[in-house]
């Protein structure tokens, strides 16, 4: 890590706007935690030959994830929207491409939380998010979940998980967080921070 403030890295893929609305969640959340400061990245589409097929720099929203930026986290929050009840393969292909930060160890300890975001309820929102884990766990990180004593878990009619955040975007995927949701990703956000913050003193 560098001597500034200590950062959780919010990377998430997005397609239609949902998962992107969760990491901004997610990262008011971090920040909410105190001395420690949240940031958002993205990673590109991939073609069907599975190469990167996107500008350097995209045209709106977070920039590109680089392998500084993963390497000097204090914490990890991962997004994807769900593909067949796992992440998408945009995020796939930026998590293959770590075996550099893997055989070094540099995320050993460090701690991870995840979300996702589905067309329908039972659209694999958990499976989603305990095959995002996978990598992770790999790389030696602590996996952050949610806990039960967040009362909007047991209330929640929509999306919600102790295995981390989800929301369900409907399907044309326009169905706005409902107050339950925001309030998860807002408390896993701050968990993460503060795990981060522990962690890395």
């Amino acid at each position: 890590m560098s001597n500034s403030t200590p950062y959780v890295l919010v990377l998430y893929y997005s397609r239609s706007g949902a998962t992107e609305k969760m990491a901004a969640l997610i990262a008011r959340g971090v920040e909410q935690a105190g001395d420690v400061e949240a940031r958002l990245r993205t990673v590109p589409s991939v073609s069907p030959d599975h190469k990167a097929s996107q500008p350097a720099v995209p045209p709106q929203g977070a920039v590109y994830c680089t392998e500084d930026d993963l390497r000097h986290c204090a914490g990890l929050a991962l997004g994807s929207p769900t593909r067949f009840g796992n992440m998408a393969a945009a995020m796939k292909y930026f998590l293959d491409g770590t075996g550099a930060l893997w055989a070094t160890g540099a995320l050993i300890n460090k701690p991870a939380a995840l979300f996702t975001s589905t067309s329908s309820l039972h659209g694999g929102q958990e499976s989603t998010l305990l095959s995002m884990m996978l990598p992770l766990l790999h790389h030696g990180m602590v996996i952050c979940g949610l806990p039960y004593s967040e009362p909007a878990l047991m209330r929640t009619s929509s999306g919600g998980t102790p295995y981390g955040a989800s929301h369900l975007a409907g399907p044309d995927s326009d169905l706005p967080l409902s107050d339950d949701e925001t309030r998860l990703c807002l408390a896993l956000g701050k968990r993460l921070g503060e795990l981060a913050l522990r962690l890395s003193e």
